[in-house]
């Protein structure tokens, strides 16, 4: 199969996962207060969804999908609800991987147009979440006004001093949303598989 590890629903600056731990777990520090229960909205200024983008044996490409909004419910310590929307008409590639013919922009332009997400029509991308279990989050995604059932792996909730996060990955096959560009080389070929790394982080 074919892969497009891409950005990565982000739906989060740069994001390293640290170790797993199920949704009822979390990490603090030695002033870290006790998690709340209710809903919250998360700070689109801290929060994030990034991307990784593969061409098979050429190169790579990263970069940030910004949100619009997003929010999160926890319920004794574990997530048990919310959602979140990215903006593709805002996306920031962040890698090195570009000459003169090979520009940042021309990669933006590339994927804007109805070869990849066509933000003319549909700018926006959503996640709903519908169920929980363990460290795992199901959802539903729209991509091109196309939804389909994802999941959300390897979620954690952390708290530090004040500050409620929470953090997972999604991947999911792009050609269920018609992101179905095909480059006509056969050693040239983009990844099926779009990876999200999300991000949110709770407003003050």
């Amino acid at each position: 199969m074919k892969k497009i590890t891409f950005l990565g629903l982000a739906l989060i600056a740069g994001l390293g996962f640290q170790s797993c731990s199920n949704l009822a777990q979390t990490e603090t520090d030695e002033t870290a207060t006790s998690i709340q229960n209710g809903t919250f909205l998360a700070d689109l200024t801290t929060s994030t969804v990034t991307y990784k983008g593969v061409m098979l044996g050429v190169k790579e490409h990263t970069g940030n999908v910004p949100l619009s909004n997003a929010e999160f419910t926890l319920t004794n310590g574990a997530i048990t609800g919310g959602n979140f929307t990215v903006d593709l008409s805002s996306i920031t590639p962040t890698d090195s991987a570009y000459d003169e013919n090979s520009t940042r922009e021309k990669l933006v332009s590339h994927l804007s147009s109805p070869d990849f997400f066509n933000i003319a029509e549909f700018p926006m991308a959503t996640f709903e979440i519908t169920a929980t279990e363990g460290n795992t989050v199901t959802g539903n995604l729209t991509i091109r006004g196309i939804t389909n059932q994802e999941t959300v792996k390897d979620v954690e909730v952390h708290i530090v001093g004040d500050v409620t996060a929470i953090k997972g990955n999604l991947t999911f096959n792009r050609e269920k949303y018609d992101v179905s560009f095909d480059v006509p080389m056969k050693d040239m070929v983009i990844s099926d598989d779009i990876d999200l790394s999300i991000n949110l982080v709770a407003a003050q």
